[in-house]
């Protein structure tokens, strides 16, 4: 790494944030996953910020030392806290990167808040219409069997936090298709370890299969076409990617698909180069709905 990363806080939608940033220039808001950190982001905010990007890592609600609300929250909450920090930072907008849980609060920030995400890139999932078709095909359950596990109140909290979170390793093995670097896991192991975030952080899952029926209109509005230029990125061994083959119909501005080579679920931790390199692209891509509106 060649620059500093220093760290910060900021309150935004009613809680405080930690955060990790690097650089000077444009907002580049970086949001992690599950199970993770704001630290995986290390590599992108060096790139981000040596190509001249005010790059800032939060971490995300309920992970210390962002604060670990006590009350059940949803992805509603996920996607108001995006549009909230571009804000609480200082900027009318920014580019929003995302992982994992992160590239869906990033998604749904693009729906809910159009005009603060410049271009969005998601990393590991795609559109939220997609996750339909993870009940089509048998693999697609079976490796995202901890969605299920985790609705089960109290046993989700159990197998989280036993045998000194075997599961975070479990699940790094299990989503990687590099060698893990065991001394991030450590890292995030660490921050699972505070009381708790076991219970915040499965907020996000009971709260996602809450959503379309406790709030359908905040459903609709997250599913419909996203027109905020979109990159989609996944690793190509990454078995959920075949979610997203076709889901270009569901953007109706600007989009992008890209698969990683030699990597599976943790693309910014397993081929950071490779991904910085997508990422610089397009940030600095012009936007086309202003080049087509210019030339109509």
């Amino acid at each position: 790494m060649s620059l500093d990363i220093k760290q910060g806080s900021v309150t935004a939608n009613g809680i405080e944030f930690g955060y990790l940033e690097a650089g000077n220039g444009p907002l580049a808001l970086l949001l992690h996953g599950f199970p993770d950190n704001a630290w995986t982001w290390e590599s992108q905010l060096d790139a981000l910020a040596s190509a001249g990007y005010h790059a800032v890592a939060p971490f995300l609600r309920g992970y210390p030392p962002t604060e670990v609300p006590k009350e059940h929250f949803d992805t509603e909450t996920v996607s108001r806290d995006c549009c909230a920090l571009i804000e609480a930072l200082g900027s009318d907008n920014a580019y929003v990167v995302g992982h994992d849980w992160g590239a869906l609060a990033t998604l749904n920030a693009a729906s809910v808040c159009p005009d603060r995400v410049k271009r969005a890139v998601a990393i590991g999932a795609g559109h939220p219409r997609t996750a339909i078709e993870i009940f089509k095909i048998p693999s697609q359950l079976h490796y995202a069997f901890h969605v299920w596990l985790f609705q089960l109140e109290g046993f989700g909290e159990f197998a989280l936090k036993e045998n000194d979170h075997a599961l975070i390793d479990y699940l790094w093995d299990h989503w990687s298709e590099q060698s893990v670097d065991q001394a991030h896991v450590k890292r995030v192991k660490e921050t699972f370890s505070h009381d708790g975030v076991a219970e915040a952080t499965l907020s996000y899952y009971r709260g996602l299969v809450r959503i379309p029926s406790e709030k359908p209109d905040y459903f609709a509005l997250v599913t419909k076409n996203i027109s905020v230029p979109t990159m989609v990125v996944y690793g190509a061994e990454d078995p959920a990617q075949v979610l997203s083959e076709n889901e270009s119909e569901f953007f109706s501005g600007e989009y992008r698909r890209e698969l990683v080579p030699g990597a599976a679920h943790f693309v910014q931790r397993e081929q950071p180069d490779a991904l910085n390199a997508l990422l610089l692209e397009w940030l600095s891509a012009p936007d086309r709905s202003v080049e087509r509106a210019s030339s109509a």
